[in-house]
């Protein structure tokens, strides 16, 4: 799957996640978002707000770069949640830098979860993606 599908997929699920009433997740331009992919507004009073969500169709280890990226986001964007997935998973220095902060970093795991949630059945096959990309195997 290319990255705008992968993308669009993203948010697809995301649109059904927040579907309660008076959610919504609002597509942004495929190139030139300003690290967010889509936006999601919850209705709660509570603890609803605006989230920012980025996707990152991957093959290897996602390094803290990206989080600090979107903690800018967030901050910049006003939101109050930052969401970042990932088809592949995240070193421990992303996740060091997510704790404590209202980022929520999903893996290919927690992507296929989702996904399966929501009736959509897939896989994630990093080795097979890196054949295809013509990457180098572990």
């Amino acid at each position: 799957m290319d990255w705008e599908d992968f993308e669009q997929l993203v948010r697809e699920v995301f649109e059904k996640e927040f579907s309660t009433p008076g959610g919504e997740v609002k597509v942004t331009q495929a190139s030139r978002d300003g690290g967010v992919d889509a936006v999601a507004f919850d209705p709660d009073p509570i603890h609803g707000g605006k989230i920012v969500i980025q996707a990152k169709r991957y093959t290897n280890t996602v390094g803290v770069g990206f989080v600090r990226e979107l903690w800018g986001t967030v901050l910049n964007e006003g939101a109050m949640k930052g969401i970042l997935i990932t088809t592949a998973d995240y070193g421990p220095d992303a996740y060091e830098f997510a704790k404590g902060k209202p980022i929520t970093l999903m893996n290919g795991a927690n992507l296929l979860y989702l996904l399966e949630k929501h009736g959509r059945k897939a896989k994630i096959d990093i080795k097979e993606a890196k054949m295809i990309l013509g990457e180098k195997l572990p």
